[in-house]
Order: structure tokens, then sequence, then C-alpha cells
């Protein structure tokens, strides 16, 4: 019986995407891979792989499609808590989520535009990307600033006539390299001067063949180019004019829509990350057990157990971890549950990088290779404790919330 309440057909599901897996996923992990590296031979590594495109059909005719929306006709209709298992079996491979067409960053844009856009903007980008038919990006971290505060973001929104004007430069701005992508979400300042420095920002919708719009340079992530993932950019806005009517929300109203979005997100980044290290896990006990290493399997050695054991009791900590900050979005709303957030940002990042590196340790110098994928496995979780906010910014709110409970109650005789 499950800690958290889900549905039949939540459950029914998990099955069809685990089967969906086992049939389609992983015995065409080597294909996949074949294919980036083709694309790379031939000077075209974002180019879209024709697997991915064939499972996407698959998926979407077995209506395994667009799982991720929780309050849409669009969608599954399920709640966090029904979605994380669903995500967390996606994040066993690395290319599944976009087969489900739940892949970021274009699940926060379809919830972005799906709560906070215009009819007409929901027509023109919600619906092709529901579809999916194109890609998106989102565009909000600088290099100029320390953008772990988004208040200091200094790119400009600024109103001429019926038009905004947009300048500034962005980095690691996923899948902008992606020739599917139409458009991106730019978030910059549209009101500089305002006592309220979660006012002071925007969200503007910016269709990428606009004049001024410029990718500068691709940014590897660890030496890989995540091509995966469709790339990361840095990218220059020059006098880039778009109709105001492709605002988002409101004047000011770009730090309300950021929070909005990132909440579901990090429940969806973090089980992704408990399913990477499921499979680091597995890959670690089966590589144990059939390497010898001075007259004994590896998996007889103390110090192999051991870090099985942590592993399995890390891994299985952070899921009820990240399934109760679900159940708190569900139950009472991400601004409640903003702390419960906060801990699994923190938790399930660090728990799969410990799991991957053990699992790397475990395979010796084929660890290090691309041969079992745990390289990259790692590159990924490393990068997860930076982006959507530091660890350093999360437990700095884990601690002021954490403090706020006794400051309302400091009048209390201190405990003996």
């Amino acid at each position: 019986m499950s800690l958290f309440p889900t549905s039949k057909r939540a459950e029914d599901l998990h099955q069809r995407v685990s089967a969906f897996m086992d049939a389609h996923v992983y015995p065409n992990e080597r294909r996949f891979q074949d294919e980036l590296d083709a694309a790379k031979r031939e000077g075209d590594r974002f180019r879209p792989t024709k697997l991915i495109e064939e499972l996407k059909v698959l998926a979407q005719a077995q209506g395994l499609w667009n799982l991720f929306l929780p309050e849409s006709g669009h969608g599954a209709g399920l709640t966090n808590v029904e979605y994380a298992p669903l995500c967390e079996v996606m994040g066993r491979s690395h290319f599944a989520s976009e087969a489900f067409n739940c892949s970021a960053p274009d699940t926060g844009n379809m919830e972005t535009i799906e709560r906070y856009g215009t009819e007409e903007q929901k027509e023109r980008w919600l619906k092709p990307l529901l579809n999916g038919e194109i890609r998106s990006a989102f565009a909000m971290t600088e290099p100029d600033v320390a953008s772990s505060d988004a208040t200091n973001i200094q790119s400009s929104i600024e109103r001429d006539g019926d038009h905004y004007v947009i300048n500034g430069r962005k980095w690691w701005t996923s899948a902008a390299l992606d020739p599917r992508c139409k458009f991106l979400i730019f978030m910059g300042k549209s009101d500089p001067a305002n006592p309220n420095r979660h006012a002071q920002q925007s969200m503007i919708l910016v269709p990428m063949d606009t004049p001024g719009v410029q990718v500068v340079r691709f940014l590897p992530v660890f030496g890989y180019d995540d091509a995966l993932h469709h790339g990361h950019a840095e990218m220059r806005f020059d006098n880039v004019r778009v109709p105001a009517a492709n605002l988002l929300l409101g004047e000011g109203r770009g730090f309300e829509i950021a929070q909005g979005r990132l909440g579901p997100g990090r429940i969806h980044h973090c089980m992704r990350l408990i399913g990477m290290a499921e499979r680091a896990l597995e890959a670690m006990c089966r590589r144990s057990l059939k390497r010898i290493a001075f007259g004994r399997a590896v998996a007889d050695q103390g110090v192999t157990r051991e870090r099985i054991a942590n592993a399995r009791i890390l891994i299985d900590q952070a899921r009820l971890l990240t399934l109760h900050a679900a159940h708190r979005m569900d139950t009472v709303g991400n601004k409640v549950a903003r702390q419960d957030i906060a801990m699994i940002k923190v938790a399930a990042p660090n728990m799969a990088c410990q799991v991957i590196d053990w699992a790397l340790q475990a395979h010796g110098a084929g660890g290090v290779s691309d041969d079992f994928m745990l390289a990259y496995s790692y590159a990924r979780a490393r990068t997860t404790r930076i982006s959507d906010g530091p660890d350093e910014v999360h437990r700095n709110q884990i601690a002021k919330l954490e403090l706020g409970k006794y400051l309302e109650t400091s009048t209390q005789p201190a405990a003996a």
C-alpha cells in the first residue's frame, strides 16, 4: 500500500511507461548514442535523432504523452504524487523523457503558457509544443551577475509603443541550439526602479527568428556537448523587438511566474535523478558480482557492501522525501510547501552524486569512460546542484523557514 495517495489510472500508466521503456528505450540506447556520434561527425551535432522522432510517434499512439501536465485537458491530469514515479522511470535513461514529450525546458514552458498565457499565445506556441512539433528554450541565467539571486538580472525589457525592446546577455539557455527550437521565454527587468525588488522583472515570448536574437556559442558541461539535450547556448539580444502581446501575465509578474514554474520542475528533476541513481546502483551490483579482484568478487569486499547498503538507504530516503514534497504541493500548495521543495533540491542531487560516484569506483577505469554512461550521469547530477538554484540558496531558505518557526514563538520560555 502506498504511503501517498494515488489512483488505479496512475498505477496503470506507471506499468505502461515501464513496459515502453523495456520494449523501446533500453534496447535502443546504443542506437541513440550512435546517431549522436554520427551527427557530430557530420558537423550537425544538435540535430534531432531519428530514434526520438520514432519513439514520440509510438508514445503518442499509446497515450503516453504530456503526462506531466497536472490540470489540463491536454495532459494526463495527474497530481504531482502520481506523476513523480513516472518521472523516476523516465529518468533511468538519459533520453527517455523527450520520447514522452516530458523533457525540460519544454515541460516548464508548457506549464507556464498553460497557466499564464493568453488564448492567442496558447494557440501559437503551446499547441505545437503539446504536439511535439517544436522545441523551446528558457532564457534566465546571465553571465555578468550572480543569477542564484534572480533579482540580480540585468537584461532589459522596455515598452516602446505596441512593442517591447529586449537587450541583454544570457547563457545556459538549454535547447536553444536545437533546430526545432522556435521560441524562448525571456526574463528581464521591465521596471528596475520599482522599490519592490520582486516586481521589477517580466517574462516575454521571443521567437528565435526575431532580428537581434543571436546564439554566441554553445557551452559544454564537464566537457560534454550535451547534444543529448540539444545543448546549452550563450545568447545575445540586441534591440530585439517583439509585440507587446507576447508579454506573459503582465509587467512586473516575472518573479511570480518563475516561482510558479519551478516548484513542479524541481519535483521532476529530483525524481529523474532518483531513477538515474537506481540505475547506477544496479550497475554497481552487477559489476561487483562478476568482477574478480585478489581472488574474490568485488561484491565480497566489505567496503563494496557498505557502499551498496548506503546507496540503497540514500535512494529510498530521497524518494520518500521527494514524494512527501509532491504530496505537500498537492495538498497545501507550492508556497506552503516551499521548504519541502527546497529540501529535495538539496537532497536528491547530492544523493545521486554520491551513489553514482560509488558506482564509478566499482567500475574502475571503465567507470570514467563513456561505455557505461556513469560519467555522463555524474556530470548531469553534479550540474543539478547548481541549476534551478544552487545548494547554498536552498539551504539558506530551509534554515530561514526553520528559524522562523521559533521567532513566532520567541515569547515562550526556552527548554531546559
